[in-house]
């Protein structure tokens, strides 16, 4: 039986390019090599998009490769995807005395964290090519990655929030002492400041007094132009992996423990540098009735954003109260080996290859649903 022909698109314009990097190399080692043909797609930190691996002289098998290697460091044979349903697929720009040749691609896995991957435009390039691609639509990656809109729907979902502020970066310049009396009024201090479209921690600070807010605010504002503030509470962080269309499923619900009581949040480097100083357990350390309600919470925000493929819930368990808050959805969430997603199917028996099986499944199903739309009168 023919190899299906899967792209895996990783890298890209984004403060979470070592991240997407890493996810990809877990996935193309995973995946099943004898129902899939791989081809990597490596997106630089400027936009440049190439295949890394026939420059450097690497089997796309490899999946080290994808981390071992700066992009920078090399020029591949440029590749582009262009939205033209008569090719499906991508094309080698010719380059020297080789012509141009396309490519074609039963499917695509955009294996791309943060802005240009996971904010729907990525999905929208596959769209306009006709191509399948695995995870959510435009439409739920776009929301999805902003959260505020993401908090929006939340809120009509009746899914239960904590407290936060929006602004954007132009009324931060244009009335920078405005927005931090509202903030002190509204949340007060200790507070948590984040870009509004980004992942993995990136640009996320936490503000202990009005200086420190300020200095929270720039770092955020370098990274979108929308920022949201919220509230500090003391709670635990549980997360939850959702993958299905139309009918999801919820895993085992997965909890970060961290051992070094002194961090002041997960961040970046505590997520992805496998210092020892965090755990992470499926089960969370819940009882049977709150790991339901979990489950449960995760779908209902899986299917307020309009979901598909796969998400990460993660959710704020608030000390003494016992009260369980929904804090975000991820439509692409990480995929490396230190990452929950993986972890959480694991930890509800699917193994990563056998997820790795049902996400192109999920993507055929859902390309050929949307095939039955018509799209001329």
């Amino acid at each position: 039986m023919e190899k299906t022909k899967i792209g895996v698109i990783f890298g890209g314009r984004s403060g979470e390019h070592e991240i997407s990097i890493r996810s990809a190399s877990t996935v193309i080692r995973e995946i099943d090599k004898d129902r899939f043909k791989v081809l990597p797609i490596a997106i630089t930190q400027e936009g440049k998009w190439l295949n890394p691996f026939e420059s450097a002289g690497m089997l796309p098998e490899d999946a080290r490769a994808a981390i071992e290697y700066d992009l920078t460091e090399f020029d591949g044979r440029r590749v582009g995807l262009l939205g033209d349903t008569s090719i499906r697929g991508l094309t080698m720009l010719g380059t020297g005395d080789r012509a141009a040749e396309e490519i074609p691609l039963d499917i695509v896995f955009p294996v791309l964290h943060g802005t240009f991957g996971e904010d729907g435009t990525i999905q929208g390039l596959l769209e306009m090519a006709g191509i399948p691609y695995v995870g959510c639509g435009v439409l739920a990656s776009s929301t999805g990655m902003d959260k505020v809109f993401m908090k929006t729907l939340f809120r009509d979902a009746d899914l239960p929030q904590c407290e936060y502020v929006w602004l954007l970066r132009s009324e931060w310049e244009d009335s920078r002492e405005a927005v931090v009396d509202q903030i002190e009024q509204k949340l007060g201090f200790p507070c948590f400041v984040k870009p509004a479209n980004l992942g993995s921690s990136v640009g996320v600070s936490k503000a202990t007094d009005r200086q420190s807010l300020v200095e929270g605010i720039h770092l955020a504002a370098e990274f979108d132009r929308k920022v949201i503030v919220e509230e500090n509470l003391s709670m635990r962080e549980i997360e939850c992996a959702v993958f299905g269309n139309d009918h999801p499923e919820a895993s085992l619900p997965g909890e970060y423990i961290v051992l070094d009581e002194n961090k002041k949040f997960l961040d970046f480097e505590e997520k992805y540098s496998g210092t020892g100083n965090n755990e992470f357990v499926v089960p969370a350390k819940v009882d049977e009735s709150l790991s339901d309600r979990i489950r449960e919470m995760a779908v209902t925000a899986y299917k307020a954003v309009d979901a598909s493929g796969f998400a990460r819930v993660d959710f704020f368990l608030v000390d003494g109260s016992g009260e369980l808050l929904i804090n975000e959805i991820n439509t692409i969430p990480g995929l490396t080996d230190a990452s929950g997603f993986p972890k959480m199917w694991a930890g509800s028996g699917i193994g990563f290859t056998e997820v790795l099986d049902k996400l192109v499944e999920f993507a055929f199903e859902r390309a050929k649903d949307k095939a039955r739309n018509r799209t001329n009168r």
